[in-house]
Formats: C-alpha cells, sequence, structure tokens
C-alpha cells in the first residue's frame, strides 16, 4: 500500500463532507484514552484491507464510529456493495457506506480515539509517519498485523503514542464486491496495559484478549504463520491441505526449523491454540484420521479459507515472505543454523511474485527439492 502522495501535505481538519457524514453513524460507546473517555471520536484503520475491513466493519456493526483509510479499489467496492460481513459461523451483516467514513486520505484519521495499524510488514514506517503528521496526539495506536517487528518501528516514530501490539489469530478473505468473509476461528490478543484498552476496544463477535507476554504470543503466532507460504504455494483451501499428512509433514518440519531457530535466538514462543507450540510438529505427523479429530476440538476453518499469501499472489502483491521465513533463514545465519526448508519457500515465493501468475501450484514433493 502507497499513500506517498500525502506525505508532505500538512496536518489539517477533515474536509466538510467528511463531517458530515458522521450523522449517519450509530452512536459511539466510550474508548479509554490516557485513562479517559471519549465517546465521540472515531476508531481509525489505518490500511484498511482484509482484516482492516472486517474488524473496522465489526466496530461500526456495533455502533462505533469508524474511519477506513483503504485503497481506492476497497473504497468504490464498499460504496457500492456496503461493507459486507460474513463468517464461517453463520454471522452476516451488511454495513451501509453512510455508516462509515471512507478515504484514501490520511487526513481521515484526525479526530481518532485509536487507530489500528493492519498494514503490511513493509509498509509500517511509511504508515506511521502518516499517522504522525494526521493523527491526534494522544490517539492510542494497536498494531494488528503478521510479524514480530512492527512495534518497535512504530515506537520508534510515534513517541509520545501509546502503541499496544496485538495479534489477530483469524482468517480473512476478500470475496469482492465489498465483502470479507472471516474463515477460522480464534479471539484477537492484545497487549495488556492498565488503561483496559482490550476490554475497551471488546464489541459483540470481536473479542480481543489480553496478554503480558505479547511478545511471546506473537512469535507463536509466527511459527503458525509458516504454513501461509506453503499454503500460496500449494493453492489448496487450508482444511484440505492440513487434512493430507503429506502437507502437514512439510509444515511440521518448517514448524521444527523455526522452533530450532528461535530457541536459539532465547525466544520462548506463546501458542495461540491450546496445543504448546513445540508439541505442534509431531501432532501435525499424526495419521489424518487422529490429526483430523484433534483438528476439529482446537479449531474452526472454513471449507474455502486460504491463506493471505495465497491471495496476495493470485493478486500480484508484494507478500510478507521476508517477514515470516525471511525471519527464520536471518536468525540461522546468525547462529550458524541450517534452515534448508526456509530457504527453499522463500526462493520459491520470491519466483512466484516475480512471475505474477499466481500460486504455482506446487506438490509437497516439488516444494521440498
Amino acid at each position: 500500500m502507497r499513500y506517498d502522495r500525502y506525505k508532505a501535505r500538512p496536518r489539517a481538519a477533515a474536509p466538510p463532507e467528511w463531517k458530515a457524514n458522521t450523522k449517519f453513524c450509530y452512536q459511539t460507546q466510550g474508548i479509554s484514552v490516557e485513562g479517559g473517555m471519549v465517546s465521540d471520536r472515531s476508531i481509525g484503520v489505518a490500511g484498511a484491507g482484509s482484516i482492516g475491513c472486517f474488524v473496522g466493519g465489526m466496530f461500526a456493526a456495533s455502533g462505533r464510529r469508524v474511519a477506513l483509510l483503504a485503497r481506492p479499489r476497497v473504497i468504490q467496492e464498499i460504496e457500492g456493495n456496503g461493507l459486507q460481513l460474513t463468517s464461517f459461523g453463520g454471522f452476516a451483516r451488511n454495513i451501509a457506506s453512510r455508516a462509515l467514513t471512507l478515504s484514501e486520505d490520511p487526513r481521515i484519521l484526525g479526530d481518532a480515539a485509536v487507530v489500528l495499524v493492519t498494514v503490511k510488514s513493509a509498509d509500517t514506517a511509511e504508515m506511521a509517519d502518516l499517522i504522525a503528521s494526521h493523527a491526534p496526539a494522544d490517539a492510542v495506536i494497536v498494531s494488528l498485523q503478521n510479524g514480530v517487528g512492527n512495534v518497535p518501528v512504530l515506537r520508534e516514530r510515534l513517541p509520545g503514542h501509546r502503541v499496544l501490539a496485538g495479534m489477530v489469530p483469524f482468517n480473512v478473505i476478500a470475496l469482492g464486491n465489498g465483502r470479507f468473509h472471516r474463515a477460522t476461528s480464534g479471539d484477537i490478543i492484545i497487549e495488556q496495559d492498565d488503561a483496559g484498552s482490550a476490554q475497551q476496544l471488546s464489541v459483540v463477535g470481536l473479542k480481543m484478549q489480553t496478554n503480558d507476554n505479547i511478545a511471546g504470543v506473537q512469535w507463536g503466532k509466527l511459527l503458525l504463520n509458516l504454513n501461509n507460504a506453503i499454503n500460496a504455494l500449494a493453492d489448496l483451501p487450508l482444511r484440505q491441505q492440513l487434512k493430507q499428512r503429506s502437507w502437514r509433514m512439510l509444515f511440521a518440519d518448517q514448524m521444527a526449523e523455526g522452533l530450532a531457530a528461535i530457541k536459539a535466538a532465547g525466544i520462548k514462543p506463546v501458542s495461540s491454540t491450546p496445543i504448546p507450540a513445540s508439541w505442534t510438529p509431531h501432532l501435525l505427523r499424526l495419521p489424518d484420521a487422529v490429526f483430523g479429530v484433534l483438528l476439529g476440538r482446537t479449531m474452526k476453518i472454513d471449507p474455502e479459507a486460504r491463506s493471505s499469501m495465497w491471495e496476495d499472489l493470485q493478486r500480484g502483491r508484494r507478500t510478507e515472505i521476508d517477514y515470516l521465513q525471511g525471519v527464520i533463514t536471518a536468525i540461522a545465519d546468525r547462529h550458524g543454523l541450517h534452515v534448508p526448508l526456509s530457504r527453499r519457500i522463500v526462493t520459491l515465493i520470491r519466483s512466484a511474485e516475480a512471475s505474477g501468475k499466481g500460486s504455482p501450484k506446487l506438490t509437497p514433493e516439488q516444494i521440498r527439492r
């Protein structure tokens, strides 16, 4: 995502047409900001793609004012169709575009009490600079991004702001025409703070949990996200992929390399599932029938769910491979570790990015070569 043309703009009040839009919004609920409560300011979503639109839409559905900073394509879809939210559990809601504030101009963040950062990791620094220029000085910043390095970047570039780390365990698929489908289960986890920000942000259908070891939680999520690239290379729905032992063995070997690397770095991951991270490779190697029962008890997955990296390849976008397998190979380089599978997957994803032809539809054997 790129907003370069707005970088040089001075901070300014929201244009009149945005302010006029607020009359259509539902009555807001309070949000904690520096220990106080504000009821008339928005929740800004900085970089509203699949996750950002779904999360922002759930806030809007619960009556909170929401401002989506998004690409023109996303804005056009929502303006033409409303923001349509669905989920694997049967939830369905259509939020009229007039109930949202939509723009590609970062000045839309001008009255935000909270800014949710949902851009890809490579765009974090740029988005942080835009937030610094356009969001209020007292806005709370919450990172809802993949990867483990975004919060330090945000804190460095946003001094004076309260910046909280977060972890989104579920997958959201952009189905086009303004529809965003939540395809897997789990509650968002936000770094614990004295203001109780997670509790303040929890709404019906979108529960926020807290954890005082959010760094460990993010590393645990990174290990699970190593499957994103495998799924992208496979061109299979996640559930179909995980039902096949040959694919699970590949995922297990990836996780084993990741666990060895972060152990060498002195990192202790916290699992986002009931299963400890260190057990997961062993469980992935179980026979299909046994694993199927276990998966059904720990996670709900829509039959058509796929990874966000698969979607990136299909849309010809840059992936986050450098912030997933790339992190593992970087640690391995520093500690002299052998991680051939991680390196192979990085190479394959970069090749798929360069070709611009979507998923290469590889088999487990082709990936291992």
